[in-house]
């Protein structure tokens, strides 16, 4: 019998107790009080909240350039008028426009406005299909954020509201903050 932390044949005993692993993702939220959740966004869609009414929120990676993505950091994108669509299968960021890197030479023939693959998982890609397509459903882009090192989109299947509910949501604002202040 093996003592505890004794080694044989050159492996540690089952009884040794091994140390925790601390993942660098975890370790760099614990410094300063930064969550996922608490972070910054590059680029948000505000204008969609008040034009519609969000049903359910995604969440999905996007397919860009390292120009791109330096120029996102950078605050050089905007989400006004985007959307995603289903084409083909695949998810696809639409109207949103991603400046060119200012300090990178300029790339011959970029596109701004180009469209950008949303990578989702097969699940939620399956619960997407076909409900954009029923009446008065659109997939509205929300905003750009870092989780990690990588760039994620916000986005929701939304329904469009009209201007007598914008005008409630408005009074309902109001109320709510004469109640507080």
């Amino acid at each position: 019998m093996l003592e505890r932390g004794k080694v044989a044949n050159g492996r540690p005993a089952s009884n040794v107790r091994r140390p925790t692993v601390v993942h660098k993702f975890n370790s760099r939220y614990s410094q300063g009080g930064l969550t996922p959740k608490t972070m910054k966004p590059y680029a948000e869609n505000r204008k969609a909240l008040h034009e519609y009414e969000i049903l359910k929120k995604f969440e999905g990676g996007l397919v860009l350039l390292g120009q791109e993505v330096k120029s996102i950091r950078d605050g050089g994108a905007k989400l006004q008028g985007a959307f995603v669509k289903l084409n083909r299968g695949e998810l696809w960021l639409m109207g949103a426009h991603v400046a060119p890197y200012a300090k990178a030479s300029r790339l011959t023939g970029y596109d701004p406005l180009h469209d950008r693959k949303v990578l989702v998982t097969k699940k939620e890609l399956n619960s997407l299909f076909g409900k954009d397509q029923q009446k008065g459903l659109t997939l509205v882009a929300l905003s750009l954020y870092p989780r990690g090192r990588h760039i994620k989109l916000s986005f929701g299947l939304a329904r469009g509201r009209k201007a007598h509910d914008k005008r409630e949501k408005l009074k309902q604002r109001d109320l709510d903050r004469e109640m507080r202040g």
